[in-house]
């Protein structure tokens, strides 16, 4: 084939290697607007893995680039004053001229013809005589953005500014520096890449990127000053990291302001159009703070060369496979790069942490870093974290490391064992309302499996507040008996607390029960909902009655009489239920409150019932017991619902009327809504609303393992944790969990005893075969 590869970074050279490794009497043309020596990177970090792929895929190149890495184990955080170091990250590194360099001596070895300050153009009709062009041209594609319609390009702008500096004072550990200004906060990330060398001129070098958010920006007046001047105030501000060096741009072609930059996040929904393929950051970026940017092209290059010359494939479907599997590996690390981009975007919520669990934070912030990963990395390090989140936890010095997961955690008097919550699950068993055999089973297993605490599912407050009929209820004497009598159970037996979850379906009630379909209206017997105004839950559901004062009243009195009942019942805890949906939540998402009256329009208007209700609530249960409330925080319908920002705003409400705990959920609140799934993918409320708002929440959706747990834990992202689904399964959970990580301390029912140890030992044993 004839190939044109434009753009004469990474990406484009290395694709015109492996073409040319693949078959020599490929004809590869490779056109770059710049100069050879020029380049507008400094330093590159790689993973093992990727210098493995380029290894397997040219051992000549690959095996040079690995001898001139710069290697270092340690990431260094400065916070507060304090610096925090772990260690076992292992690190590698090239610089960026160096890497072209590399790549530009192995393309000409190999017959590619580069041709430097070579404008290459735009159209397509100008490269007939080529059998494929490959777009290779960066982030900002002239070709890309020529025909941008055909590729479904998505571009987000992030909002922090950035400048990529480079300076000759060698960092010996991967270095992120925290300094507070009189603007605002201003932070650098700092690696080195190249190591001091015995000849002349042979320095060393780091890369020193400088990033804050755009209002301290510009409150230093970075968008009034050219360059030097730039340069010189983060000389100032991070006089003590760089020792003396100065810090030294690139960038002179950019003028001013111009040189500080914002990300931009690149996603398309095609690679390739007519014989034009995207290759590298042309087809989709991911975040510096994560430095994947390189790798993601050199193995995009790697992938494209191998299928366009594998015999038998045409170029259909080697097209095809090229996207399929890169944009895989490209979402997961887009993700994590949207997680880590967040966590500097929104930094003013850590900033009140002490530095050890800031820097936990830091470390785990794009979620590729787990808690157990950690372990691996620097045990000892770990370790520390641990025995400081239980003297935390605790109040007083705790020398014994333990599981954040297992660390305690006080409610108003409520003591709880662990951090670990068995999460309310509708189980559509009931009778009337009443809880029966199922629910003394499916509670009490669940309570003996070392849980901390332990949720009912949505327990209705009337008849015609249920969901379905078999929904429990709190509305008549028998159901106080029967609750009573597993409450009992739960306290006799383990130390586990009872929390009852209280609600009312309102628009969404006299459905079936979910195995027979979610939201589903029942064939008969259905009965009257009502909610805040006449908008059915979806076309197929009832047209709910919008509620009077009067019914405000009934239902306000309704919630207090089941508070009185689960007080009676012996309950520790109390939840209301204003998510979902449900009644309460109807009031307070603007897509189902269409009221004109005072219950509509403003948050402050949505909220006064269901505020109202817990007001009433609160005063019929102890003071000295404690109470929730679950929320959704995110109708995941854009700014027309309840957004996140939104949500930190309801609960600072409810706490300030005497809630203990937010329990952080989402959706649900609209049939047409269009949740982004994934593991934990509701934890990031639960933490913005936490650490904005200063209260205490409780984490749900997705949440499935022990690492999981922890990491959400000792990063300060929620105080507790609730399972829902893992603990349908597997009721013994929270043990199997301690069994895992070794931890002895948990209680475990005596006659349990015996399985506990043989459990213990099994994944030990385990554990040191995967050693």
């Amino acid at each position: 084939m004839r190939i044109a590869c434009l753009g004469g970074g990474p990406a484009g050279l290395y694709f015109a290697i492996s073409m040319k490794l693949r078959d020599p009497s490929h004809e590869v043309d490779l056109f770059e607007r710049n100069r050879a020596d020029d380049t507008f990177g400094w330093g590159v970090v790689f993973s093992d893995q990727t210098v493995e792929n380029l290894m397997a895929n040219d051992p000549a190149s690959g095996a040079t680039i690995r001898d001139e890495f710069a290697h270092w184990d340690d990431i260094d955080v400065h916070i507060h004053g304090e610096c925090i170091r772990s260690s076992g990250h292992g690190f590698i590194g090239i610089g960026r001229k160096r890497l072209l360099n590399i790549l530009q001596e192995r393309a000409r070895e190999l017959g590619v013809n580069l041709h430097f300050e070579h404008e290459a153009s735009a159209d397509l009709d100008d490269w007939k005589g080529y059998d494929l062009v490959i777009a290779a041209d960066g982030a900002n594609s002239r070709i890309r953005t020529r025909y941008e319609e055909h590729f479904g390009v998505d571009i987000q702008t992030r909002r922090n500014k950035f400048f990529w500096f480079g300076t000759n004072k060698v960092f010996d550990a991967f270095t992120f520096a925290f300094e507070e200004t009189e603007a605002g906060w201003i932070w650098a990330h700092a690696y080195r890449f190249d190591d001091p060398g015995s000849g002349p001129g042979q320095a060393g070098l780091s890369t020193f990127i400088v990033e804050m958010d755009p209002e301290t920006w510009e409150k230093l007046g970075l968008d009034r000053m050219d360059q030097p001047e730039a340069i010189a105030l983060c000389e100032r501000i991070f006089a003590q990291y760089l020792d003396g060096h100065s810090l030294m741009s690139n960038a002179a072609h950019l003028k001013g302001p111009e040189a500080w930059l914002q990300f931009r996040r690149i996603i398309c929904d095609s690679w390739s159009y007519r014989n034009l393929i995207l290759l590298g950051d042309a087809a989709h970026t991911a975040h510096f703070s994560i430095g994947s940017g390189t790798k993601l092209a050199l193995e995009d290059a790697i992938k494209l060369a191998e299928v366009l010359n594998r015999p038998g494939l045409s170029r259909d479907k080697a097209l095809e496979e090229y996207q399929a599997e890169r944009n895989l590996e490209v979402l997961k690390l887009q993700n994590s790069a949207r997680n880590s981009t967040e966590w500097f975007e929104t930094l003013g919520r850590y900033l009140h942490f002490e530095p050890i669990q800031f820097a936990y934070s830091l470390l785990t912030r794009s979620q590729r870093v787990s808690h157990e990963n950690l372990r691996l990395r620097d045990k000892p390090w770990l370790e520390g974290v641990e025995r400081w989140f239980q003297s935390m936890a605790v109040g007083t010095p705790v020398n014994d490391p333990a599981p954040p997961m297992f660390a305690p955690y006080r409610l108003r008097e409520m003591e709880l064992s662990n951090r670990v919550v068995v999460s309310p699950m509708a189980m559509y068993s009931a009778q009337d309302g009443v809880p029966n055999d199922f629910h003394l089973v499916h509670y009490g297993t669940r309570a003996q499996g070392g849980a901390g605490l332990v949720y009912t599912e949505m327990t209705c407050v009337s008849p015609e507040g249920r969901i379905t009929p078999g929904c429990t209820g709190m509305y008549a004497p028998e159901h106080v008996a029967a609750w009573k009598r597993i409450v009992d159970f739960v306290h006799g037996h383990g130390k586990a607390k009872c929390c009852l979850q209280l609600g009312h379906s309102g628009p969404k009630g006299s459905t079936k029960v979910g195995w027979e379909g979610y939201d589903v209206p029942l064939e008969s017997g259905n009965w009257p909902v009502m909610a805040a105004s006449d908008v059915p839950w979806s076309p197929d559901n009832q047209i709910p009655i919008p509620m009077t004062r009067a019914d405000m009243d009934a239902v306000r009195d309704q919630f207090v009489a089941a508070v009185e009942m689960g007080l009676e019942a012996g309950f520790d805890m109390v939840e209301l239920h204003a998510a979902h949906g449900y009644l309460l939540s109807s009031f307070i998402t603007p897509l189902h409150n269409k009221r004109t009256d005072e219950y509509g329009g403003s948050l402050e208007n949505r909220l006064r019932f269901p505020l109202e209700v817990f007001r009433a609530m609160r005063a019929a249960w102890p003071a000295d017991k404690p109470m929730s409330v679950r929320i959704s925080a995110n109708d995941w319908m854009g700014e027309l619902g309840v957004t996140p920002d939104e949500a930190v705003e309801i609960a600072r409400a409810f706490w300030e009327e005497g809630a203990d705990l937010i329990d952080v959920s989402a959706g649900q609140t609209w049939a047409e809504c269009k949740p982004i799934y994934g593991r934990m993918f509701q934890t990031p409320f639960a933490d913005q609303i936490r650490n904005e708002a200063r209260v205490s929440t409780m984490a749900v959706g997705n949440i499935y393992e022990t690492d999981h747990v922890n990491s959400i834990l000792a990063a300060g992202r929620a105080d507790l944790v609730a399972l829902a689904r893992p603990h349908l399964v597997d009721p013994m959970w929270t043990l199997r969990a301690a069994a895992q990580q070794d931890y002895r301390g948990v209680h475990v029912p005596p006659p349990y005893l015996g399985g506990m140890s043989q459990l213990a030992r099994n994944m030990a044993r385990e554990a040191e075969l995967k050693a």
